[in-house]
């Protein structure tokens, strides 16, 4: 940390949601990291659940697992990517959780019988958890995103909260950063600005003042309207960014870093622009992503196909991965429920790899055991994760080990539960009570495949399940060939599995996804991309 106090960006979004206000927060967050500031990004998100944890992932794509087992929004995953800082509970926080905080205190007394309002009660709790990562007297920069679009109902206590944050802190101590849609009229051929002059004048309705505009468009912008949004906006000239369209997202802090995107920010906080960025690595990391000199097809089998967001960290970790093998992983989503005996050769015979996704509940299961089926008895590099490692567990039990019953005791009741709660767990009946969360450290065993793919045997990787490999049956499965390479240290559960007499065959119970950023790939989808690419060629 360079400062004696931290700064603080807030990015505020209009006109529309999924704008990318999470691609902005993390490419300004690369921008200042590259000129030597310690910087974090944390997500303010006004939905009332407390967590992102029971929601359907259809309803908000994928929640992301953080180090210390915290269930959060998936823009956590983008700024981890994109600028490999470890997050944590801080870095999230819901209405829900907010809310949640003020009522118990309510109810122990702490307000002392005064009548608790959204006004300063709620506000000072926004506050207070705005600045808890201010506390940690590391970072020099704290960059906070909210979510939903201004003048939304839900979002009006944190737009507040942010009024009285800048008020309070002084004007060259933070920096507000608006990003809107400039929409194309195809019928007049015209890019329009009004949406955005009504977007910044609700900011300014609330009390806040833009200091720069992220334009969202499909089309290059003018000069002219730069200029125009400029003057109705009351923004400077220069605080005024195209933020149009790009083949991958990682290309966007290079498109703002042309713009001087990062040289505003630190003119508005007051801070010396002494070190100009190293973009290198990430424009080098851009071209192979743009350019690569093959493609392979990979099929994700899982049951929220519809919803690419819902497996976001795994997509992004098959660009990563590819990117390090110089090809373009192409994604064929196949729907689980679809999946029979009689078609699954139809919808993955081609495939050169097979991943079976993370999920929970029978819906799907059974397509998902078949496409493990396929993938071992035809020597398709196959990787899977979390309920997709489960699902292997039970192919194997029924069509090697001949278990026709055997399952998990989460989908049946059945003598052959070679997936199960551990016995300690089995009491507890509040679902959160029973998650495995957060990294957790697990023994490879050395001379494995996932050994060779880390380098090393000792890792940590991050959880998100109830249900465990049933230990009873371990020496059955061993005997045929499905090897425990990976085990917790602590309670001897079992982490990876793999086959010994196939080309590439590995199950993880944990989320390697959730590690994966540009600088650091994940290595076992490094791995398992090598081996689909062996696979294509011979």
């Amino acid at each position: 940390m360079k400062l004696s106090k931290p700064k603080y960006i807030f990015v505020t979004g209009g006109v529309a949601s999924s704008l990318g206000k999470g691609i902005i927060s993390a490419s300004i967050a690369r921008l200042l990291q590259e000129r030597g500031y310690a910087v974090t990004i944390q997500k303010l998100d006004p939905y009332i659940n407390v967590d992102p944890g029971t929601l359907n992932p259809y309803e908000h794509g994928e929640c992301y697992v953080t180090e210390d087992g915290t269930e959060t929004d998936l823009d956590l995953g983008h700024y981890e990517r994109f600028t490999s800082i470890t997050t944590t509970r801080a870095n999230n926080v819901t209405t829900g959780r907010i809310y949640k905080t003020v009522i118990e205190k309510e109810r122990r007394g702490d307000y002392l019988g005064k009548t608790v309002q959204v006004i300063p009660h709620i506000t000072d709790e926004i506050k207070r958890r705005i600045q808890l990562l201010g506390q940690e007297k590391i970072y020099d920069v704290i960059i906070t995103e909210i979510g939903g679009t201004v003048g939304d109902i839900e979002s009006l206590p944190f737009i507040e909260s942010v009024r009285q944050l800048r008020y309070s802190l002084g004007s060259r101590n933070t920096a507000l950063v608006h990003l809107t849609l400039i929409p194309y009229m195809a019928a007049s051929g015209e890019l329009k600005t009004k949406p955005t002059q009504h977007s910044v004048k609700a900011l300014l309705e609330n009390g806040l003042q833009p200091d720069i505009l992220v334009l969202r468009t499909e089309h290059p912008l003018t000069a002219e309207l730069k200029r125009k949004v400029a003057l109705f906006c009351n923004v400077d000239a220069n605080a005024v960014m195209e933020s149009i369209d790009v083949p991958t997202i990682y290309e966007v802090p290079l498109r703002m870093h042309e713009q001087h995107l990062d040289e505003v920010v630190l003119d508005k906080l007051d801070l010396p622009a002494e070190k100009e960025p190293d973009m290198k690595s990430l424009r080098d990391f851009v071209e192979k992503v743009k350019h690569p000199s093959r493609t392979i097809e990979i099929a994700l089998v899982g049951k929220y196909t519809e919803l690419p967001d819902a497996y976001k960290s795994i997509c992004e970790s098959f660009i990563h991965a590819g990117a390090v093998n110089d090809c373009k992983v192409r994604l064929s989503y196949v729907n689980s429920e679809k999946i029979t005996r009689e078609n699954v050769a139809e919808k993955l015979g081609r495939m050169a790899g097979v991943l079976v996704a993370p999920g929970f509940g029978n819906r799907g299961i059974e397509g998902k055991i078949e496409a493990v089926r396929f993938a071992r008895e035809n020597g398709i590099p196959f990787l899977g994760i979390c309920l997709g490692m489960q699902c292997a567990v039970i192919e194997f039990a029924r069509n090697v080990l001949g278990m026709a019953d055997a399952n998990s005791s989460e989908m049946e009741v059945t003598p052959h539960a070679v997936i199960d709660l551990m016995e300690e767990q089995k009491g507890v009946t509040a679902k959160g009570g029973t998650m495995r969360l957060g990294a957790y450290p697990c023994v490879l065993e050395k001379g494995s495949r996932v050994a060779e793919a880390y380098g090393t045997t000792h890792i940590e990787e991050r959880h998100r399940h109830r249900y465990e490999f049933n230990n009873a049956f371990l020496e059955a499965f061993e005997q045929a060939g499905m090897k425990a390479v990976g085990l917790n240290p602590d309670t001897n559960l079992v982490e990876v599995v793999e086959l010994a007499n196939h080309p590439w065959f590995v199950g993880t119970q944990y989320h390697p996804e959730y590690k994966s950023t540009v600088k650091r790939p994940h290595p076992l989808f490094v791995s398992f991309v090598e081996a689909a690419l062996r696979t294509q060629q011979e």
